[in-house]
């Protein structure tokens, strides 16, 4: 199985400002809490059934609250033969970094 790519959250930014495709694999109260603006959301344990949903040809980026469920959801990403990343830090290293969120 592919190793999953990590980057930090200033690598995830300049390709979010690129027009990178975001998903957030978090829980509906942590999602609705605070994301990533435009951010789409799958929680974790529906990612599998709805792979289809996601971008395909292009380097998704997966964020959840710290690091951990995002490189599970790049390894099903990647596994269905798309290309993932994990954003090391999550949606509170985002927040902490000064970026902006989104509630609701």
């Amino acid at each position: 199985m592919p190793t999953v790519q990590e980057v930090d959250i200033a690598t995830f930014a300049r390709a979010r400002e690129s027009g990178a495709p975001v998903l957030d694999v978090r829980e509906d109260h942590e999602f609705s809490r605070a994301h990533v603006p435009g951010a789409q959301w799958i929680p974790l344990g529906e990612l599998p059934a709805r792979v289809a949903e996601v971008p395909a040809g292009t380097t998704v980026y997966v964020i959840c609250a710290s690091g951990n469920r995002s490189k599970r959801g790049a390894e099903i990403l990647q596994e269905s033969g798309r290309s993932a990343a994990s954003v090391a830090g999550g949606t509170a290293g985002w927040i902490r970094a000064g970026h902006p969120a989104e509630s609701g």
